[in-house]
């Protein structure tokens, strides 16, 4: 039979569990509420969230609803507006596809920050490091009817898009902040941040008016806010699915599973520690790259091998470490004679790929293997040397 837990057990227990109780609390009563801190959410109120656009529209006459459902499930696509603004999620290969169809049906997707580039048929978003204060006044590039009504618009430029491929729409002679490009029927917008439609930022130069001309006709437009993005979906109110609710469950879940772990070992049978096994290198790859492969995290083993190949790219041409894929392949035309136009090619795609998280082993695999040619021929660094 198992010893019962002493007196000092007890007053430990007894005070951490005090203590949790004390912080939870606390953390409820001073913590700001979910439409405060969420970034431009219609429901929110503070500066960071959208709440004044969606009341705005809906005043003004304008068919605008919250979406909080699947996007297979999205309207047909003409003449409707889908506004994916920061998302804090990350889309699987079914929602890409649910989406690409709404935008070849006729629709409209208008996104921001390389999280919202994530969501488009084509992504050539990066975060920008040359950003230096919060927001930027950008000029139109094109004409079109969206720029002329908007000649000017205001921005925080924390993202940028790269490539010639989409109309770019607002910028500077440094970057691109805002661009759009045709697929089908429809088209997407795609936007460094979403400053026009938050609450403090609608009210700067030019940022009402775009709203206004990326949305169109009043009568027939169909404006969505997509919410499934922000932690809001089907089912349930908003309020019951409380981000700090589900944390204290889970944290209270923890502990007991922690205070009863903890006695059972303590009063269970002694038993000899188990031996940590010496497996060869090869069997430690194996083993390393069956995991990769269990966690389907393709994307990580192209992130790990292009930020080496960046590291020493930009370490033996003596530029800054955080160059553009386009600087690199400028500096290594001049310097190292390379004139392969692959090069750029296969450095923008380990860039995007980066970013995928449903990426196909395969295409991973062409990637890397790719990416080692290069260093062998540019000889970067040792393991990367040919042999003579």
């Amino acid at each position: 039979m198992p010893k019962a837990m002493s007196s000092a057990d007890r007053r430990l227990l007894v005070l951490a569990t005090s203590a949790f109780v004390i912080l939870a609390v606390t953390g409820v009563l001073v913590a700001p509420t979910d439409t405060q801190t969420a970034a431009a959410t219609t429901y929110s109120p503070g500066s960071r969230g959208g709440k004044a656009a969606y009341l705005l529209l809906k005043e003004a006459g304008y068919h605008v609803e919250r979406w909080q459902g699947f996007y297979r499930a999205l309207p047909s696509g003409k003449h409707t507006v889908l506004f994916i603004a920061d998302p804090e999620m990350i889309p699987n290969a079914s929602e890409k596809a649910a989406l690409a169809s709404f935008i070849l049906s006729g629709g409209r997707v208008v996104t921001t920050g390389t999280g919202g580039g994530s969501f488009l048929p084509e992504d050539l978003s990066e975060w920008n490091p040359l950003q230096k204060k919060a927001w930027y006044e950008f000029s139109a590039l094109v004409p079109s009817p969206i720029t002329r009504a908007a000649p000017k618009i205001t921005l925080a430029p924390v993202a940028r898009w790269l490539g010639t491929s989409a109309i770019a729409l607002y910028g500077n002679h440094d970057e691109t902040a805002a661009v759009r490009y045709l697929y089908g029927q429809g088209d997407a917008i795609w936007l460094a941040s979403a400053t026009p439609f938050t609450n403090a930022g609608i009210s700067q130069p030019g940022n009402l008016e775009f709203l206004l001309a990326v949305i169109g006709d009043r009568q027939q437009s169909h404006v969505l806010f997509d919410e499934y993005v922000h932690g809001y979906g089907d089912h349930g109110a908003p309020g019951r699915r409380h981000p700090l609710i589900a944390a204290l469950i889970a944290e209270s879940v923890v502990l007991a599973l922690a205070a009863l772990l903890t006695f059972s070992r303590r009063s269970g049978p002694l038993r000899p520690l188990a031996r940590d096994a010496r497996l060869a290198p090869l069997e430690f790859v194996e083993t390393l790259g069956g995991l990769y492969q269990q966690a389907h995290a393709a994307s990580v083993c192209v992130d790990t091998y292009y930020q080496r190949l960046r590291f020493w790219m930009t370490r033996r041409l003596g530029i800054s470490s955080h160059a553009s894929d386009e600087e690199l392949d400028r500096a290594a035309r001049e310097r190292w004679d390379v004139n392969d136009p692959a090069f750029m090619e296969i450095l923008r795609a380990a860039g995007r790929a980066r970013y995928q998280p449903d990426l196909p082993p395969r295409q991973a695999l062409a990637i890397v293997q790719s990416l080692y040619s290069y260093a062998l021929k540019l000889k970067l660094f040792p393991a990367a040397k040919e042999k003579s």
